[in-house]
């Protein structure tokens, strides 16, 4: 079902869209607002002018029903919480200490988007916000309007961190000793430091205080992954906070219906039909690609012992760098190394933002080195490319365990504790470390061909799951018509 004419667009359905200003969030809200534009509503995606600049390109297209998602523009006061002018986005935090005021900043939108919605028409039906944006439960609450929290991460998460809090799993346990997770069908082992989740850190108790809160006050929760990943998890975690969980992801293949998989996150930065022709000619299942998101900052002694591995392992890939990360040093070790000359016509390096879902889902791509941010898993699940995990902080941890230990798709690089990218110091894989990985990951033997079996199911489960009469494909009807006012 689609809306045909604004006429009919001022009758239907209209949600608010509201994400935490981070890469890895806005981009599944993006795909959200795509999806129920397409289901025949009308959503407002709520965000600030230097997010806008990235998200309206992404919207110029012509294959789907784009013109019934408002883009809504509310000023961010970088200058009255002390931030640098034009950081309203996480990925443009440059130092920890700016976190805080960013989240107050943000917070301070309660009264700016309070008055879009009391003024909005057609009339706001549901307020979906990101479970960070816990300004939104009063906002919903003065205004008598539903909201549904949408988590942004992996099921395991979610429910693994509700659950030792719940328990007090960590309390008397040291920094680095396990803990078997409560509640799960698996066991699963964690140290604290793995678990750390948004929020919880020390002097964040009372923002995790107040998401616990605003999650409590919701009409339920709308979340990125399906049945066929993970149903028991779902089903114990819908037990748990006893609301209402909408599974309808993977979004990521939301663009494989509609050709916009190029275009996911931001425009890319290299030329795709070059790379497209470089991908063409590697055989079958043979390329490594490597790259960690949006947010990690790869410090250069670690970037430099990547390099050395991949050098080493004699395997084709496709190497992401930020252009931040590329220093003189870095710089000086590819030239004093001849680093581009050894790997000529088996190296592929992209400096910026790379189109990882065209990537993944060419078929000479065989393996995926990524940081397990829940975005770039899906991405892989989805296109059946088993991983070699190396998680840094918040949730990855617990997505390197679903990979590794549950759908038994990848390989762990074998990193123990988080490495913050504000706060890196040291290096955390050697190359050997890396190549010997890298060499298993890539492995044409038994274990290998298992692994890519198992990869392949998972991805032809994620595409059922999107397809028309899947499971996600029910749940987003089902959610459309529990939110819509009956008449």
């Amino acid at each position: 079902m689609s809306i045909k004419s604004k006429t009919e667009a001022s009758k239907a359905d209209h949600y608010v869209l509201v994400p935490l200003m981070a890469q890895g969030h806005m981009i599944p809200m993006l795909d959200i607002a795509r999806l129920l534009a397409n289901r025949g509503a009308w959503v407002s995606f709520i965000t600030t002018p230097v997010n806008a600049t990235r998200i309206k390109p992404l919207l110029d297209d012509r294959k789907s029903n784009n013109e019934f998602i408002n883009v809504v523009e509310l000023t961010f006061p970088c200058k009255e919480f002390g931030l640098p002018l034009g950081c309203e986005n996480v990925d443009l935090i440059t130092s920890v200490d700016q976190y805080k005021p960013f989240f107050h900043a943000a917070i301070s939108l309660f009264e700016p988007l309070k008055l879009y919605i009391r003024e909005a028409t057609p009339t706001v039906t549901c307020i979906i916000s990101d479970y960070s944006c816990f300004f939104t439960a009063e906002v919903g609450q003065s205004l008598n309007i539903p909201r549904i929290i949408f988590h942004g991460p992996s099921c395991l998460f979610i429910h693994g961190t509700h659950s030792i809090r719940i328990h007090n799993s960590f309390d008397g346990v040291a920094e680095f000793d396990s803990i078997a997770v409560p509640d799960l069908p698996k066991k699963i082992e964690m140290n604290k430091q793995q678990a750390w989740g948004c929020f919880s850190d020390p002097g964040w108790e009372d923002f995790q205080a107040k998401a616990a809160e605003a999650e409590a006050s919701s009409f339920g929760v709308v979340m990125n992954t399906c049945y066929e990943l993970e149903s028991e998890i779902i089903n114990r975690y819908e037990k748990l906070i006893k609301k209402r969980v909408w599974p309808i992801g993977p979004l990521c293949l939301y663009g494989n219906h509609t050709g916009l998989k190029g275009d996911r996150g931001k425009k890319s930065s290299v030329d795709e039909a070059q790379l497209l022709n470089w991908l063409d000619s590697k055989e079958a299942k043979s390329v490594l690609y490597i790259s960690f998101g949006s947010l990690v900052r790869t410090k250069t002694s670690q970037l430099i012992e990547i390099g050395l591995g991949l050098e080493n392992s004699k395997v084709p890939f496709i190497w992401v760098i930020k252009e931040i990360e590329r220093t003189v040093e870095f710089e000086k070790w590819i030239s004093t190394e001849r680093f581009e000359e050894k790997t000529k016509g088996r190296g592929f390096v992209i400096t910026g933002w790379a189109p990882q879902v065209v990537i993944l889902s060419h078929g000479s791509v065989g393996g995926f080195v990524t940081h397990c941010g829940w975005n770039s898993v899906l991405e892989a699940v989805s296109a059946g490319v088993p991983m070699l995990t190396w998680p840094h902080f918040a949730d990855q941890f617990f997505n390197e365990k679903l990979i590794v230990e549950v759908i038994e798709t990848g390989v762990a690089v074998g990193v123990n504790k988080p490495y913050f990218y504000l706060l890196e110091d040291e290096v955390a894989v050697k190359s050997e470390v890396i190549s010997k990985a890298v060499l298993q990951l890539m492995d044409k033997g038994e274990e290998g061909e298992e692994r890519r079996r198992r990869a392949k199911q998972y991805g032809d489960k994620g595409r059922k799951a999107m397809d028309d009469g899947g499971s996600s494909w029910m749940n987003l009807r089902l959610f459309m018509d529990f939110m819509s006012p009956k008449v």
